[in-house]
């Protein structure tokens, strides 16, 4: 904590909390070989104590750490793989596999409700945690993007930065009625993902993250 992870990001001393909880609450399932966070330099294998199984789990333990301080809903995104065969100590490399290659994916958001969204190829689907069972209940099923949305999320700050066709985009969107798009639109920019890809899988829109030219990184 007070460092950075693997991605350049302020490391926070929750960030370390959540990575330790993930680790430990998948080590004794039997199902994983090995374990890979974006908390850690290098994946983790299962410890030899525990069976291990034949998948890999990839995940960022606690998205929109930085959020936390303000009360803004953060989460963890996980992607799961198979272990290649034959293997049976993974090494990062393993972890580098194409994502059609997924057997699953998918993300927890904590905010007033504690939800999980789940696909394992065939649609995605969400579930809402019920504290007093102790366990998730499908809530929403075949959860798909609306086609028609008034919303976009982007860090406006940056745009000096953006190139052209990026500039272009964003300025019909805020022409509005008047613009070439001929509507109104409505700027959603939370700033944790989780957060923000939730919202548009919920109500529609966009989150864009243009790679910046001045500065050679993302916003």
């Amino acid at each position: 904590a007070g460092s950075g992870n693997i991605q350049g990001e302020a490391q926070k001393k929750l960030d370390v909390i959540a990575n330790d909880v993930l680790l430990e609450a998948n080590a004794w399932g039997g199902h994983l070989a090995a374990c890979a966070s974006e908390e850690m330099d290098h994946c983790h294998p299962i410890p030899d104590v525990y069976p291990r199984g034949n998948y890999l789990l990839l995940f960022d333990p606690l998205d929109g750490s930085s959020n936390i301080d303000v009360n803004v809903s953060v989460g963890t995104i996980f992607s799961v793989l198979r272990c290649p065969e034959g293997v049976t100590t993974p090494t990062d490399e393993d972890f580098l596999q194409a994502g059609s290659t997924q057997v699953a994916a998918g993300y927890c958001i904590y905010g007033p409700q504690t939800t999980l969204v789940l696909t394992i190829g065939h649609g995605t689907h969400a579930f809402t945690l019920d504290r007093e069972m102790g366990s998730f209940v499908m809530t929403t099923r075949e959860m798909r993007i609306p086609s028609a949305a008034k919303e976009f999320a982007i860090n406006m700050s940056n745009q000096r930065h953006w190139e052209a066709p990026m500039q272009d985009y964003v300025r019909d969107l805020l022409a509005g009625r008047e613009g070439a798009r001929g509507k109104d639109f409505n700027m959603r920019w939370i700033a944790s993902m989780v957060a923000d890809v939730h919202r548009i899988l919920t109500r529609g829109g966009i989150f864009i993250y243009p790679w910046d030219r001045k500065l050679g990184a993302t916003d």
